[in-house]
């Protein structure tokens, strides 16, 4: 009997301790004397070395890639997974609710808020200990509030991850503790990012540097764990993470040089390696990559290809075959290229030469491609401007009369 007992309480500790190597759970802080030694020694060269398995460089107004290493790989996330996790909150929760926590949430292991069983706590201040402490017991209440569970709540981020297009992520928790069947990619990461940061809430929490929550009425200061925030310029977010399968993981969100850039590293070996990694990424993009205005580039090329094409259309039995060709505005009128290709940006077009009237306005007669070198960055559709008559009975009279004189 006292075997059984004694295995019991073994379960239990195991369960409430949840010993996995979850998020910032066992990593010793940097110091800013260590941080300080980082962005002294961060490097600005032409090639780009860094310790992190999986990277990307996100341009926010193009939605570009605009450098990456393994970006389209899938891989563990850790509490990168909070991103969603805020925004699903955020989206669907009155975040001045009162959250009453759970055994199952204070039982939580890896990096904790510190919530005990029947603490009472806002949803507001449960997100903020999610995002700055990175909170696995904050994410586990949070996830009962909003969803009833921590698998109906995994739900609700696999919906909102289908209405993103996102084809590679999958999400089971609300912390991201290491299972297999819970992954995303680099470019996926940064376009949920990217979706969240348009969030004022979401960006106003992960650009907090401390705060104080109120747990039982009574206060509790927290520092965020991002360790560049408020010390690299330009940095407004967003979040760390780590956990065995996923290594150390930081998704910086940086506006700096015209650029307003979303840099994540992914399994990093070491804390002091993915801070030197995103410092070192930020340094070589500004160093070699400009934001371009590309608008006169193409209306330039646009309009010498009508110039020196419009001749080619034919329109049978147009009743008036003069037409002008318009195009979409372009999805983005700035682009961030490497400083060298600034000279190789080109417009190609395709069209449809032939058609037969009446042709409606806005029928679709081609497309226009842009591209920097090789890399297709943009695909807009041309098409008619105006209505494109028929020849009624009555033309083809008149044009008999004109036969005679």
């Amino acid at each position: 009997m006292k075997k059984k007992i004694f295995f019991c309480l073994i379960v239990l500790f195991v369960v409430c301790v949840n010993i996995v190597y979850a998020d910032d759970a066992i990593e010793e802080e940097l110091s800013d004397i260590e941080i300080g030694e980082v962005l002294e020694t961060a490097s600005s060269v032409d090639e780009l070395k860094i310790n992190s398995r999986i990277a990307v460089v996100y341009d926010r107004a193009s939605k570009n890639i605009v450098w990456g290493k393994d970006e389209n790989k899938r891989t563990a996330m850790a509490s990168t997974t909070k991103i969603m996790t805020a925004i699903v909150v955020i989206e669907n929760a009155a975040l001045d609710d009162t959250v009453k926590i759970s055994a199952k949430a204070a039982c939580t292991g890896g990096s904790r808020l510190g919530l005990k069983k029947d603490d009472k706590i806002s949803l507001r201040d449960l997100l903020y200990g999610l995002m700055l402490k990175s909170g696995n017991d904050a994410a586990v209440a949070i996830a009962e509030h909003v969803g009833g569970s921590v698998p109906a709540f995994a739900n609700m981020m696999n919906e909102k991850a289908k209405a993103l297009k996102l084809v590679d992520s999958h999400f089971t928790s609300p912390h991201g503790l290491d299972n297999p069947e819970h992954y995303t990619t680099a470019y996926e990461l940064a376009k949920i990012t990217d979706y969240a940061l348009k969030n004022e809430t979401f960006r106003k929490i992960v650009g907090t540097k401390n705060y104080t929550v109120t747990i039982n009425g009574y206060p509790k200061n927290i520092n965020n764990t991002n360790e560049l925030l408020g010390v690299l310029d330009g940095v407004y977010g967003v979040k760390t993470g780590f956990t065995n399968n996923a290594g150390r993981c930081l998704v910086t969100a940086i506006k700096k040089e015209g650029m307003d850039l979303i840099v994540i590293v992914i399994k990093a070996d070491t804390k002091k390696d993915r801070t030197r990694d995103s410092v070192d990424i930020i340094n070589y993009i500004i160093k070699n990559y400009e934001s371009v205005d590309i608008k006169d580039t193409v209306q330039n090329e646009f309009e010498k290809w009508c110039l020196m094409n419009k001749k080619r259309f034919t329109i049978e039995k147009a009743r008036n075959k003069d037409f002008t060709i318009g195009r979409e505005n372009l999805k983005n009128e700035r682009i961030i290229i490497k400083k060298t290709d600034i000279d190789n940006i080109n417009v190609e077009f395709n069209a449809i030469y032939y058609f037969s009237a009446p042709v409606e306005k806005d029928t679709i007669l081609g497309e226009m491609k842009i591209f920097v070198k090789d890399n297709l960055i943009e695909i807009d559709k041309l098409f008619f401007n105006e209505n494109i008559e028929k020849n009624n009975i009555y033309d083809y009279f008149f044009k008999c009369l004109k036969c005679f004189k």
